[in-house]
């Protein structure tokens, strides 16, 4: 029965040490009123936005937003990450999940390369 334990604890902890955990940058020298504020815009700016239907969650504290939620569409966690940043805050934590599907289908259109054709600047322009 020791022994079970001995490898079962061995196990979890190696486990444990393969998870990445994103940790928060230290404060950035905030006030919390000023997070609030910072908060409130990228609220706003989530409304307005097409990655707010994905129902991410965020928080900003010290300076620091931090995003929480999963999305089916790569762009959308790099699109969170600049929102915060346009929104003032000083450092951006991205916990947003991207699903496995979405993961392969952007694999899949780097494979085939750009879908529209690309024009040279010294190819001469279609007139119309």
């Amino acid at each position: 029965m020791k022994h079970i334990l001995l490898i079962l604890s061995i196990a979890l902890g190696a486990i444990a040490q393969t998870t990445p955990v994103k940790k928060a940058p230290p404060a950035q020298g905030t006030t919390a009123q000023q997070d609030k504020a910072m908060e409130a815009t990228i609220r706003t700016k989530l409304e307005k936005s097409k990655i707010g239907k994905d129902g991410f969650k965020v928080h900003v504290q010290g300076g620091v937003a931090t995003w929480e939620g999963s999305t089916d569409v790569v762009q959308h966690k790099g699109a969170a990450t600049r929102m915060a940043k346009t929104a003032g805050a000083k450092a951006v934590v991205n916990n947003i999940k991207v699903s496995d599907a979405a993961k392969q289908k952007a694999g899949e259109n780097l494979e085939t390369g750009r879908r529209r054709a690309q024009v040279k600047r010294s190819d001469p322009r279609q007139e119309k």
